[in-house]
């Protein structure tokens, strides 16, 4: 049942938290977004709302990837019940399990990666580690050769200039693969001290992004600060350190401007126009700084959507300097 909410979000007393935006790669009407319940999809810009969670079982949806290629293909990562795929932009689901074994299947699909050179090709980050799929989904193959000392992955970033680079931020720091996931190794030098890593909670790596300006340098957002690489992950070091809060929960890098970045947490949005140097909060219409995601359009890079843990979602026609309410999500 599609969902015409036209008041304003200012009128409600609570919104359902936004844990997750996917954004059309062509269609700027085309937004997906997830609540901790449910999917929902607009396709006129955020002016009404369809739920898109029948036929999951379970039905909290962690991550969510769209085809690159053919964009009504949809993938979703969920807590409890692997991957769902949709060819029809959201309105069926298949479950996608095959390989993924049965503590996986339990587990949490956290992130999707998918392969520029061919989008068949895709890898999965999940509590219990890392998996790809060379067939849209079909069959998974577990590639954690080389991650001894944790199985937590929860996030995955690639170098888009050398494809076969891949990182991999873990409960336990950062692994790099030189070869796709064939083999990973640890790169945790100025991250992670050697004797906290088995502790298997020493830093939680929530988001780790390659630079498309400047491939050997890398942000890693963690759960405790910000750290930054400019050789390959050789060596880290700390940057951000004059944020308030420390727990990094959202990263984007700009792709049109070299150098800008773009965090969310608990205060707020802030954005470094220098590489992680100096910051600024950029909360300017929210009506509350808990915000939980952050994408940038694909279609213009001036829009900025954010969703936030009790207000909704927002959209920011200005980079991220001013923003407005969208229609509410879920009623």
């Amino acid at each position: 049942m599609v969902l015409v909410l036209a008041a304003s979000l200012f009128g409600c007393n609570r919104s359902d938290p936004i844990v997750l935006i996917q954004l059309h790669p062509k269609n700027p009407d085309i937004i997906y977004v997830a609540t901790n319940d449910y999917i929902y999809k607009t396709r006129d810009g955020g002016q009404a709302w369809s739920n898109l969670s029948q036929g999951m079982s379970h039905s909290r949806v962690i991550a969510m990837a769209i085809d690159p290629a053919y964009p009504a293909t949809v993938y979703a990562g969920t807590k409890g019940d692997a991957v769902y795929k949709s060819h029809d932009g959201g309105q069926r689901w298949a479950s996608m399990r095959s390989g993924l074994d049965d503590a996986t299947i339990s587990s949490v699909v956290n992130q999707f990666l998918f392969d520029p050179a061919d989008a068949q090709h895709i890898f999965i980050a999940t509590t219990m580690g890392v998996f790809e799929t060379k067939n849209g989904g079909e069959q998974w193959v577990k590639k954690m050769e080389g991650m001894k000392e944790v199985l937590m992955v929860v996030t995955l970033g690639m170098d888009p200039t050398r494809p076969s680079i891949l990182y991999a931020g873990t409960s336990g720091g950062v692994y790099k693969s030189i070869d796709q996931a064939g083999h990973w190794e640890k790169v945790n030098n100025g991250l992670v001290p050697p004797d906290m890593v088995k502790t298997s909670r020493a830093l939680n790596v929530t988001a780790i992004l390659v630079d498309p300006y400047e491939p050997d340098t890398v942000y890693a957002a963690t759960l405790a600060g910000m750290y930054k690489t400019t050789d390959g992950a050789k060596s880290w070091r700390r940057i951000g350190e004059s944020l308030a809060d420390q727990m990094i929960v959202g990263m984007v890098l700009d792709r049109t401007r070299r150098g800008v970045i773009y965090i969310t947490g608990r205060d707020g949005v802030h954005c470094s126009n220098d590489g992680g140097m100096v910051w600024k909060p950029i909360n300017k219409g929210l009506a509350t700084t808990n915000v939980r995601a952050i994408v940038q359009s694909d279609v213009d890079p001036t829009v900025f959507y954010v969703g936030t843990n009790g207000s909704g979602l927002y959209r920011s026609h200005d980079a991220g300097e001013t923003w407005e309410p969208m229609s509410p999500v879920g009623g």
